[in-house]
């Protein structure tokens, strides 16, 4: 089993992309299981571990609800005298996103409630000048107690340009920003993108693009704006307008996250925590319930009394 600078026990691998993977590890010292991100080096050995330990420090000054936390940054040993850089974060239990999308759409409350939190989550990362960069359902984590907003470990500062080689971008090609395919800095405004195509997946089970592959979709892209959000029965008319706004080529254009937030759970009648409004922990909740069920769905949107309503993710029973 390998152990990394002596305290973390990689277990099992749970994620694999291009620059990185992703085990399920054990911290020795504090004994608590955690999400151990090795990041493969890269050009410019010495700038990269650096570049990544400034925005692993940034996301850890991150306290939400909704953000899985970071906990540690390090550098293991790779021979021939080479460093990886690796980030240790919060172990989220449940399944991705992705996972239950695999299933078809979300029931439309459902959907607007998991986009509201990740809105909450984006609004706190924006607000510490922290731009996410790679919002997508592989990077969103239903747990029993809400939802929690993947891989802060390696955003960005906001307007801070890319030092990749010419031809590629960060982030992934379905949920990039007309800017963020012409290599622009990342804004607020390019997260804000991600989650209306996310938003629009959830909701109808796909993309707003037609396309078979990655070339095909970036093609697409380039050469036509995003289909309209198709009717869903029972769906606010003021969240199918914000999916529209938040897929805006201009960016300029799109609602800023806190304004998403409050406005999906508002199409809920969720309470979310965004800067400024309420950044004060939930009080201690009793009774919690899975939020992923369609009798959460379902009791979300009913009218009764305080008391008799079930808990959920962000909301709390009257004391």
């Amino acid at each position: 089993m390998r152990t990394l600078d002596g305290r973390y026990q990689l277990e099992q691998r749970i994620g694999i992309g291009g620059m990185s993977e992703v085990w399920q590890a054990h911290d020795t010292v504090l004994d608590r299981p955690v999400a151990v991100k090795l990041i493969s080096p890269g050009r410019g050995e010495a700038n990269s571990v650096e570049r990544i330990r400034t925005e692993a420090r940034s996301a850890a000054r991150l306290v939400h609800p909704n953000v899985a936390s970071v906990h540690d940054f390090g550098a293991s040993s790779m021979p021939p005298g080479r460093s990886a850089p690796y980030i240790v974060m919060e172990l989220a239990e449940g399944d991705t996103l992705a996972a239950h999308l695999r299933a078809g759409p979300l029931d439309w409350r459902i959907a607007v409630r998991v986009c509201a939190e990740i809105a909450a989550a984006l609004a706190a990362a924006h607000a510490h000048g922290i731009v996410h960069r790679d919002v997508k359902p592989a990077n969103v984590m239903l747990t029993p107690s809400g939802v929690k907003v993947l891989d802060f470990g390696i955003a960005t500062s906001a307007d801070m340009p890319d030092d990749l080689p010419d031809g590629m971008v960060v982030g992934t090609p379905a949920y990039l920003a007309p800017e963020q395919l012409d290599r622009r800095p990342a804004t607020p405004a390019a997260d804000m993108y991600a989650l209306g195509v996310l938003l629009y997946y959830c909701l109808t089970g796909r993309l707003p693009y037609r396309a078979d592959s990655t070339s095909e979709l970036l093609g697409a892209r380039r050469r036509q704006p995003p289909e309209p959000l198709p009717p869903v029965d029972g769906l606010p008319p003021e969240v199918a307008g914000l999916c529209e706004q938040l897929m805006a080529d201009d960016p300029t254009g799109r609602p800023t996250s806190l304004m998403a937030a409050l406005l999906l759970a508002e199409a809920v009648d969720a309470r979310v925590y965004v800067p400024m409004i309420d950044m004060s922990p939930p009080r201690q909740r009793e009774g919690l319930v899975s939020p992923w069920t369609e009798q959460a769905a379902t009791d979300a949107t009913q009218v009764a009394a305080v008391g008799d309503r079930p808990a959920g993710p962000g909301r709390d029973r009257a004391s």
